[in-house]
């Protein structure tokens, strides 16, 4: 079922691709915010199974495939809680409140800063390989899982050649060499945004840190992460677990940064289970 967006501001539904679907006349609301490389399609593999019960919300971050380049400025989008804003924009041209978020990636950490500045939109919070920050702090004894030298390098082979360089990055995030229609399937999405700005994203998520505003959430927040997650160690779930109050991890039986690709269907229980569907 779609939508009728008569009412809601043009500028902000094309600047961000904003779909809403499922039953739009539910009385809960379901956002899904996708992480880095990525588009709302990301989500078609979980997002039906709550389709009956549930206004479903998508949308795209300024910058991402699909959208329009000319709303993306590097200096405007140089911290994450622009895109926080950006979010916040959106739900309150829709009037949301009370919503429940299942966010990957950096999108956990854009979700935690908006729900910061502005809880009344928000409940329930699912947190996919989230970290507050990539980068180790051998000071705090803080393992985030890159150091600055392979950042620098990461950015180099970028600069130098994007679309190898998104080639062998979507094999080594994904892990699931048994599926590689998978692996092509995001590689695809990343070789479709523009070169300099996928390197001025990245840039941003990978040298930003959340840490210390991880004790101002107030939410109900459940950790998924998989195993070998080369994006996002072990180390960083115990470290949210840790710092987010009352919060609950649960690791899953997949592999890799992208679970609710390639292992839906745990993604979709564990959600169940912690929204009470």
């Amino acid at each position: 079922m779609g939508y009728n967006f008569s009412s809601m501001n043009p500028i902000i539904q094309q600047k961000h691709n904003v779909s809403i679907e499922g039953n739009v006349n539910a009385g809960k609301t379901l956002i899904f915010a996708n992480g880095f490389g990525t588009n709302q399609t990301v989500w078609n593999w979980v997002k039906d199974d709550f389709k009956d019960n549930y206004r479903l919300i998508l949308f795209d971050y300024a910058g991402s495939e699909n959208t329009d380049p000319d709303h993306y400025n590097p200096i405007k989008y140089n911290r994450l809680s622009t895109y926080a804003d950006d979010l916040l924009t959106i739900l309150a041209d829709i009037d949301v409140t009370d919503a429940i978020v299942v966010a990957h990636s950096v999108s956990s950490m854009i979700v935690t800063l908006a729900a910061i500045k502005n809880p009344r939109h928000f409940s329930k919070l699912v947190f996919i390989g989230a970290s507050p920050r990539y980068l180790d702090d051998s000071v705090n004894s803080y393992t985030g899982g890159f150091n600055q030298a392979v950042l620098s390098d990461m950015y180099a082979t970028m600069n130098a050649n994007y679309f190898t360089w998104a080639t062998g990055f979507s094999d080594m995030v994904m892990n699931s060499p048994e599926m590689p229609e998978l692996v092509e399937h995001f590689t695809y999405s990343l070789s479709a945004i523009r070169p300099d700005i996928a390197l001025s994203v990245i840039r941003v998520i990978f040298e930003s840190d959340v840490r210390e505003e991880l004790r101002q959430l107030n939410k109900e927040v459940l950790l998924l992460h998989a195993w070998d997650d080369i994006a996002v160690p072990e180390e960083v779930a115990y470290y949210l677990h840790e710092n987010i109050k009352g919060s609950k991890l649960k690791f899953l039986n997949s592999k890799g940064h992208f679970p609710h690709i390639t292992a839906p269907d745990t993604i979709v229980t564990a959600v169940k289970s912690f929204i009470g569907n």
